[in-house]
Parts: structure tokens; sequence; C-alpha cells
């Protein structure tokens, strides 16, 4: 049941939208083991000239930059798993977007079972009765 807040520094386009969905939701699922029906992801963009980094637009660097966050149930990862996200994720991202600049971050946040839920449920209450 994670939630992803992503920042994308690129055009927006639906296409462009659709290809992030789908590989965030692929990648979440293989390596992080959640289920992709309960996943959510919101996608923002931020024009090239208004994301800065060292001094500089992402435009006049001729970069694009992405920042994502996903808060997953604490202890329902490793260090390993989350590792490999996370370069899994960067790279293909390089690969989507072209030319990403190397001050891009991802953000796996371990939140606490009993603070974090959906559906009005936190995760700790699920564990404790299962459908």
């Amino acid at each position: 049941m994670p939630i992803l807040n992503v920042k994308v520094g690129a055009k927006k386009s639906t296409e462009l939208t659709k290809s992030i969905a789908t590989l965030l939701l692929e990648l979440t699922s293989r390596i992080l083991h959640k289920k992709p029906e309960v996943t959510s992801i919101a996608i923002d963009y931020v024009d090239p000239d208004h994301w800065i980094v060292g001094g500089r637009s992402l435009s006049e660097q001729g970069k694009s930059s992405i920042y994502f966050d996903i808060k997953i149930t604490d202890e329902t990862n490793t260090k390993t798993e989350k590792a490999q996200y996370i370069h899994e994720a960067f790279a293909a991202f390089g690969k989507l977007l072209g030319n990403l600049h190397e001050e891009s971050y991802i953000y796996v946040e371990d939140v606490r079972a009993a603070a974090y839920g959906y559906g009005g449920r936190t995760q700790e209450y699920r564990y404790h009765h299962p459908d």
C-alpha cells in the first residue's frame, strides 16, 4: 500500500505520465513486493526553467531531473531491496527522460505501521486483523 509522490523536471505530457506510472508500478511490485492494486502514484511536473541545481536551471544545463518519495510500512523491506530499488529507479528514469542530472533523488521512507494506513485503517490494524 505504498504511495509515491513524484516530481519530474521535464516537459509535461500524458504519454510521459503513463510511462512513469508504469515504470514505478513495475519496480515497486517486483523489487519491494508491493501489491499493484493498492499502490498510488501522484506525479507533478516542474518546468525545467524552475528546477535549479547548483545555481543553474535544468534548462541551462540541458538536463532532466526527478525527485520521488515512496512511503512503505516499516520493516517490510530489507536494506538490500531498498538499495536495489533506488539503483534501478535511477537507471530507468535516466533511460526514460534522458540526460538525468546526477542530483536526482529517491527517498524510500519507512513509516510506522501504527501511524500509516489507507481506507481508514492503519497497517498495524490490518496486521492484527487480516481479512
